[in-house]
């Protein structure tokens, strides 16, 4: 088997029928499916039922234990040369696993990952979030995409790696927010090559309304702080843009009450935003939706990231301590 294609799934049936079906129409064919249910309410079995036929799938149920663990009892029940792991709102273009043989067999290596974009069924605001993800002008098209500031580091949306690679690594940490960064920098650590593979993109539909979105990209700030005190070594620069520019708004909003041209700054990001955005989707709804998904994106990430510096760094609570409530659960 060259290829396990692992789904954890929480409470999630309708996607899950979305991507599996897209696994059905894929141009190369040797892979397996295995899907795990991380003590969801609402279970896919049913779904999964209907590709018994179609697909070699195989289903599993579990307690909940997060997405790194869950990941990590798929792994045990696969047999494939390589693990990929993709969340279950993905949908795969078919040549998806087609692009990634073929940058396997023209440069091997033990890990990889790829870039993700917006589908045309997804709402508006599921495609103004993924632009103010992957945006250059959000640090999204910096941390995840062709131009970056360092190593490409998979996220666990759309990531593959070497069976005996991840055997070695011991799979994902218990970590429940930013475990799969945690699993990309051990990959360096442990001295395996990994890779961006440009051409194996998923479209990935995120969160579909802005509250969602903030808790999510929150969390991811308060991730990044737990990686720094894990691994001092992998705070980069651009990790540090969102929180100041969530620094600089709160700076600009206090300065407005003395005088208004503070806000001139904050209304030409906006501005700028709004034109690529629209421009990039030929919408000018997406380029609004656009606007406060990014300010969510920055102003989210950061106030995690200075709520969680303060918390770790400066209180010196434990991690579990500091966030037992809004973020360990």
């Amino acid at each position: 088997m060259r290829y396990s294609i692992i789904i954890p799934v929480y409470n999630r049936p309708d996607e899950v029928d979305e991507l599996l079906q897209s696994l059905t129409q894929q141009q190369f064919k040797d892979f397996e499916v295995i899907v795990v249910e991380d003590g969801s309410t609402i279970d896919c079995k049913s779904v999964v039922a209907k590709y018994k036929d179609n697909l070699d799938i195989k289903y599993f149920q579990k307690a909940n234990s997060g997405p790194g663990q869950t990941r990590n009892y798929g792994a045990l029940q696969s047999q494939g040369e390589y693990l990929i792991i993709l969340d279950s709102d993905c949908i795969l273009p078919q040549g998806y696993l087609q692009s990634i043989e073929d940058e396997l067999l023209l440069n091997e290596s033990n890990a990889f990952g790829g870039p993700d974009r917006a589908h045309h069924s997804f709402t508006d605001m599921q495609k103004a979030i993924n632009y103010s993800m992957t945006s250059f002008f959000t640090t999204g098209g910096i941390r995840g995409g062709k131009k970056k500031m360092d190593k490409f580091y998979p996220r666990s949306f759309n990531m593959g790696v070497e069976r005996k690679v991840y055997q070695d690594l011991g799979g994902f940490s218990d970590m429940r927010f930013g475990e799969d960064i945690d699993f990309s920098i051990r990959i360096f650590q442990g001295g395996f090559s990994c890779r961006l593979f440009p051409d194996a993109w998923v479209f990935h539909k995120r969160r579909t309304d802005l509250k969602k979105f903030f808790k999510q990209v929150y969390n991811s700030g308060i991730a990044r702080i737990d990686l720094y005190k894990k691994y001092p070594s992998s705070l980069k620069i651009v990790h540090l843009l969102p929180a100041v520019f969530t620094l600089g708004v709160l700076i600009l909003l206090i300065g407005s009450f003395f005088c208004l041209y503070s806000l001139l700054p904050i209304l030409l990001f906006a501005l700028l935003i709004l034109i690529d955005a629209t421009i990039r989707n030929h919408s000018f709804l997406i380029g609004i939706y656009a606007v406060a998904a990014s300010f969510i994106q920055l102003i989210g990430y950061g106030s995690g990231f200075w709520i969680a510096w303060w918390q770790r760094c400066v209180l010196k609570k434990e991690k579990y301590e500091a966030f037992r409530k809004s973020f360990y659960k």
